[in-house]
């Protein structure tokens, strides 16, 4: 597989989703959901003009591009142009609504003063491994390229002019391709059409279909599947995925964003749509879950990988979408994901695919707990806040399990603290499940910090649990009178709240005795190392263990803005970061801040902190993970969790809020 570290545009439906570069050139294909899995190893159109070699789409050096999406949609838009035979490609990618098919469309149009001969040729490679070999076939004018638990086909309505399974990497290069088999096993194969001869100022269409099926499809089935997608007007169906997604962003356009005729509101508009547009799609609406991203990373040569749902993450990112109208779904990932994978413990492991399953992680992080219980009640609030009304059945619904994750959040904080119970002898000779023991003594396993490189005691990880507890405290205060024909369960209540104000005292003196350099009065971010960390400033906000006005905060902010703050207004995750190089401003460490700044009524610098987030964006409206200091490169184009705290920073500038 070659390198693909940047998806630069995506399309999708519900189910499906796939990415583009810049050029136009499909680097990933998804289905049935955002994370899983990933049919394309590489998929790359060409044409073959008069007697030429190949002229890739996507990779020529006469080609000029631009790239855009219709508005307010999901359908991309590449303009190519080949300066040497003076052809005009118009591009038009997108899936359809009512079926997991993705529509490509092509306009040719001859701007020479010469005919062109053009064969269109289509070079498809499949994900092939030792557990599922793929192969290809060629059957009923279509290349149909399968395993054991996946079917993927691409055809048109017009006959194929020729094809090759097998080899094709051989004569590829020259445009033309044969093959006398119709069948053969491998994963990399090749059609093409005969689009004939453009005459100078002729245009011409052309359509392709690619059609998945992950199910138990037959042959037959596939092919008669096929049969009935030839039958589709492209054009209609076009046209109906344009007014689906425009209505997509009426329904959650609930800012109300004006233009002002500045290109910087253009911007933000922009940005603020697309962020409505990249959510649908990487949200699994079965569950509720959300990846953080579609993946850049297969091989793990950069990072640990993203096409993941962290708990923490999905939580943070909802707090934000409630906000644009996506609080069905966020209501969802409390009442399917989080509940489906909860530990018996009362735990979330760090990370899962957005079905539920367990994806891979490499250590636990006690705030993905936390800030599960922290955000039910920033949900159930934010919520009251839009409709007036409070949503009380939400919280005791998922009482359960937020009370589970209490539990362990207190051992963690008993184990912590030194307080915890020495065990009884009798239980520990009756309990000879081993295994049952270590998952249910995990909270004494040292805790990765938020950025998962470090373990130990974290004051973000502290100042989540503070928050979470604060905010049990508050949500048995909702549910209390729910309770009134079970006086046993309100005296527990009242008993809960008591010990839980107890920890919040006990939290924030440890924090003090432990995280506070009393030379400097700076909050540290643990107890190992003197590293300035952007993260402490999540113990003032959003998790209020400490006040705005407080000295040590004030000196913290400081500190920060002397060592992470970059020249360009951006804000590095922490000194010494040694993640592709460390010298990036980050998205959500910039947007923290101006959280930061507008809660300490400070909009001037709320906006400077908005102003790199709108500038690092791309062209067509997507935030990264990080970018460089001169914004012209990025890392993970299409992140969840900055578009989100973009979202939020723009709530609060934009209706004065001060508190979520």
């Amino acid at each position: 597989m070659k390198k693909k570290y940047y998806n630069d545009a995506f399309i999708g439906n519900k189910d499906l989703i796939a990415t583009f570069s810049k050029y136009g050139e499909l680097l990933r294909l998804y289905y049935p959901s955002p994370d899983y899995m990933q049919y394309s190893d590489f998929y790359h159109i060409g044409v073959k003009i008069n007697d030429s070699d190949i002229i890739y789409l996507h990779n020529d050096v006469n080609n000029r591009y631009n790239q855009y999406y219709e508005d307010d949609t999901n359908v991309l838009v590449t303009d190519i142009e080949n300066t040497y035979f003076n052809l005009k490609v118009k591009q038009i990618d997108c899936a359809m609504i009512s079926q997991d098919i993705l529509l490509k469309k092509y306009t040719f149009e001859n701007a020479n003063n010469i005919d062109l001969d053009l064969k269109f040729l289509v070079h498809s490679k499949v994900f092939s491994s030792y557990n599922n070999t793929a192969g290809g076939m060629i059957s009923n004018d279509a290349l149909i390229q399968y395993s054991h638990n996946y079917t993927c086909a691409t055809f048109s309505k017009e006959k194929l002019y020729s094809h090759q399974l097998n080899n094709v990497e051989n004569n590829i290069k020259s445009g033309n391709i044969y093959d006398k088999d119709y069948i053969g096993m491998s994963s990399d194969s090749a059609i093409s059409y005969d689009l004939g001869i453009l005459k100078p100022g002729e245009t011409r269409e052309f359509c392709m279909y690619i059609y998945i099926s992950s199910g138990d499809d037959s042959l037959t089935e596939i092919q008669e599947q096929i049969e009935k997608v030839r039958r589709i007007d492209v054009n209609k169906e076009i046209n109906k995925v344009i007014k689906h997604w425009k209505k997509y962003v009426e329904d959650h356009d609930t800012l109300n964003l004006k233009h002002d005729g500045s290109d910087y509101m253009d911007k933000i508009i922009q940005i603020y749509k697309r962020t409505i547009l990249l959510m649908a799609l990487l949200i699994n609406e079965r569950t509720g879950g959300i990846s953080a991203s579609v993946e850049v990373d297969e091989e793990r040569d950069k990072s640990g990988r993203y096409a993941y749902c962290w708990p923490r993450d999905s939580v943070l990112v909802y707090k934000a979408l409630d906000f644009i109208g996506f609080e069905n779904m966020s209501k969802k990932l409390y009442e399917n994901f989080l509940r489906k994978t909860q530990e018996k413990n009362g735990m979330w492991e760090q990370r899962f695919y957005t079905d539920g399953r367990l994806a891979p992680c490499w250590g636990y992080q006690i705030d993905e707990t936390a800030t599960v219980v922290y955000g039910a009640y920033r949900h159930f609030l934010v919520m009251e806040r839009k409709t007036g009304k409070k949503d009380t059945k939400f919280l005791k619904d998922n009482l359960k399990m937020l009370e589970k994750g209490t539990k362990f959040l207190e051992k963690y904080m008993d184990y912590i603290l030194g307080k915890e119970e020495t065990e009884d002898k009798v239980r520990m000779e009756l309990e000879k499940d081993y295994n049952y023991k270590e998952r249910d003594e995990i909270y004494k396993h040292p805790s990765y910090d938020l950025w998962e490189n470090t373990e130990g005691i974290h004051l973000y990880s502290l100042s989540a649990i503070y928050s979470a507890f604060d905010s049990m405290i508050k949500t048995y205060d909702e549910v209390y009178d729910l309770f009134a024909k079970n006086r046993l369960k309100q005296d527990d209540i009242l008993k809960c709240k008591k010990k839980l104000e107890e920890y919040k005292r006990e939290i924030k003196k440890y924090i003090l005795d432990n995280l506070v350099d009393k030379h400097m009065n700076v909050l540290l971010r643990n107890t190992t190392d003197r590293l300035v960390d952007i993260s402490v400033i999540a113990g003032v906000f959003p998790f209020r263990v400490f006040d705005l006005n407080e000295k040590v905060v004030q000196n913290t902010v400081d500190q920060i803005n002397m060592t992470l703050r970059t020249y360009s207004g951006g804000y590095l995750r922490y000194q010494g970061d040694g993640y592709l190089g460390g010298n990036n401003p980050w998205i959500i460490a910039t947007g923290w801040m101006g959280l930061y700044f507008h809660a300490a009524g400070d909009d001037k610098r709320a906006n400077e902190c908005l102003n790199f987030i709108v500038q690092s964006a791309t062209p067509q409206g997507f935030l990264a993970e990080q970018s460089n200091s001169d914004l012209n490169e990025k890392w993970v184009i299409g992140l969840a969790w900055s578009h989100a705290v973009f979202i939020e920073l723009l709530v609060f500038l934009k209706n004065g809020n001060k508190e979520y």
